[in-house]
């Protein structure tokens, strides 16, 4: 298929999406304002637009609205998150009717990295010792990082706001790579580091003497229970680790619907996926081809059952390549 379809509509949407990207992608818009976008197919003939097809960016608490119909699909980051939609754990109150159109493949961990100055060898250590943590995170409280820290930190008992009651610091990031991060690792002057995105950042937090804390298994069990994957940093891709380390999976970009989507629909957009394959913006060094995008694999993981519609195109089409 052509990269543009042929004719002016065509065009035009073209030229409103690269606008929208433009105003969407403002550096100096913090996370949490307005940054996402939603690629709306419907009909403009008449005096009133109609909506067909809303497929959306944001956050993992979209999935209410996906299921109450308000937007058909959305994308979200990482897949567990669409698990504890599915099972109606964690930020969800009751199981919603989600299922799984594709998952972008993103291979990915969440790394908890602290300074061993602190001495702290468990998340444990800095409520016992009211620890002022000089500790890095995400900016947007919406973000699926602040997530799984908040679930996490409720093991033991603590927040990150008691962090910053026992004088700590949170010096907030807005990309996982943020300068202000970076710059204040470089100088020394972090603690630790709590973040997903780790290719952009975990070497320089090696090189700045931050080693990453494992937790026990005990707790690790409740956060799995709650839809996230225990998985495996391992030492042959990251040689300055002592030993391969136990940690969360972040892996997986769904993007998803409702149970309730026409099967043709999901049809549709899967073969969409085939037609502009050569169009996608892959992350090579997770992408393996099609059919991975309807598979469980290390970098898309699927907790969540495939909609009916896209298991057919699965079948017929992309597990037959």
């Amino acid at each position: 298929m052509e990269p543009l379809p042929r004719g002016a509509n065509f065009i035009r949407a073209k030229t409103l999406w690269e606008l929208g990207l433009h105003i969407a992608g403002n550096p100096a818009t913090h996370y949490g304002g307005n940054r996402d976008m939603c690629i709306v197919v419907g009909s403009g003939s008449g005096t009133q637009f109609k909506p067909w097809l809303r497929m959306a960016t944001g956050s993992a608490i979209l999935a209410e609205d996906v299921a109450k119909g308000e937007i058909e699909m959305a994308f979200v980051n990482p897949s567990a998150l669409l698990t504890q939609a599915y099972r109606g754990v964690g930020i969800f109150k009751t199981p919603l009717p989600v299922r799984v159109i594709a998952s972008y493949p993103s291979w990915d961990r969440f790394i908890m990295a602290i300074h061993p100055r602190t001495g702290i060898k468990s998340l444990r250590d800095i409520k016992d010792r009211r620890y002022p943590l000089k500790l890095s995170v995400r900016e947007d409280p919406t973000h699926s990082t602040i997530v799984l820290i908040d679930q996490i930190l409720a093991n033991y008992g603590f927040t990150l706001a008691d962090i910053e009651s026992w004088g700590g610091k949170l010096l907030l990031a807005g990309p996982p790579h943020d300068a202000r991060r970076m710059e204040a690792m470089r100088r020394g002057e972090l603690d630790a580091v709590f973040d997903e995105g780790i290719r952009v950042w975990i070497n320089e937090a090696f090189a700045a003497g931050l080693v990453p804390l494992e937790l026990e298994p005990e707790i690790l069990e409740r956060v799995t229970a709650l839809g996230w994957r225990r998985v495996l940093l391992p030492k042959s891709r990251y040689p300055q680790l002592a030993r391969d380390h136990v940690c969360i999976d972040f892996s997986g970009w769904p993007i998803y619907s409702s149970a309730s989507l026409p099967d043709e629909l999901a049809y549709d957009v899967c073969a969409a996926f085939a037609a502009r394959e050569g169009e996608m913006p892959w992350d090579w060094d997770s992408y393996t081809g099609l059919p991975q995008i309807g598979q469980d694999s290390e970098a898309t993981p699927i907790d969540v059952p495939l909609h009916p519609g896209a298991e057919r195109w699965y079948r017929e089409h992309a597990r037959a390549r």
